[in-house]
């Protein structure tokens, strides 16, 4: 449950304020594609009792995070979450620097293709910019849209730019919240840790979903504050594995590497 990764990562860190945690955890709940939910939903997700979702829901509602419907019971996202997400875009430097390989990654040779340029949030890699092809199958996240850190090849990637602590500590939570799937984490990860050492990207066929192929490469800002990663991938029927590695692989190390290398905005 994500109140106990909560209390997991809260420990013994007196600074921590459990209660802005649980509201941030509630707004995680909505997913791309839903209308709305109810706080029965809500305290599902997060694990959290039905009177403190309900206490939590009334006040994201009066600061105008939350819309509730009279008709339905449920709740909407509103626009104070969109406002604090534009304020994040705006300010990341690095969406602006990606965008021309970006560009040039979903030019490439299939047109089924999705870039995305991704930066962890919890447990997961979260799409802070995405080039698609104009074909009509290809994959359909969004800005937002979240994929999980350890099945994912952009969220491998970026756990493999993580200090050795930091990603052992990553890992336990990643374990606390899918305790059935340990072995699978540790072997994904510790390949993709292989991969990006002889690769310089790492992959997932079929690990996160069976229909997607990816692969990924992580990027370090110039200032070393910040990890990102940059992905390529496309349903399976349509993007094979042969082709992400033999005509994608190379492309996006670069880019990655340049992107993680250059202090003003240009290529090098």
């Amino acid at each position: 449950m994500m109140s106990d990764v909560l209390e997991e990562e809260q420990g013994a860190d007196r600074k921590f304020v459990s209660a802005l945690a649980r509201g941030l955890e509630v707004l995680r709940c909505f997913r791309p594609g839903e209308a709305s939910l109810s706080n029965n939903d809500i305290s599902e997700r997060t694990g959290l009792p039905k009177p403190t979702v309900t206490r939590l829901t009334h006040t994201l509602r009066k600061l105008g995070y939350l819309v509730y419907s009279e008709k339905s019971g449920n709740y909407q996202l509103g626009s104070g979450v969109l406002s604090l997400g534009y304020g994040v875009l705006s300010g990341m430097e690095m969406r602006a620097r990606a965008a021309e390989y970006m560009d040039d990654l979903c030019s490439g040779p299939n047109p089924h293709v999705t870039i995305a340029l991704t930066e962890r949030h919890r447990l997961s890699a979260v799409y802070v910019d995405v080039r698609r092809s104009d074909q009509t199958v290809a994959l359909t996240m969004n800005i937002g849209a979240r994929l999980p850190l350890a099945f994912s090849a952009v969220g491998r990637a970026i756990l493999t730019a993580m200090p050795d602590e930091e990603r052992e500590h990553m890992l336990h939570l990643m374990e606390q919240d899918k305790p059935e799937k340990v072995a699978e984490i540790r072997e994904g990860v510790a390949k993709a840790v292989k991969q990006v050492a002889e690769l310089g990207y790492c992959t997932s066929f079929g690990d996160w979903r069976p229909e997607v192929n990816g692969i990924a490469a992580p990027i370090v800002s110039p200032d070393g504050s910040r990890i990102f990663a940059i992905n390529v991938g496309g349903p399976s029927f349509l993007v094979s594995p042969e082709e992400l590695t033999e005509h994608y692989g190379a492309r996006l190390v670069a880019a990655c590497r340049a992107l993680s290398l250059s202090t003003d905005g240009k290529r090098v």
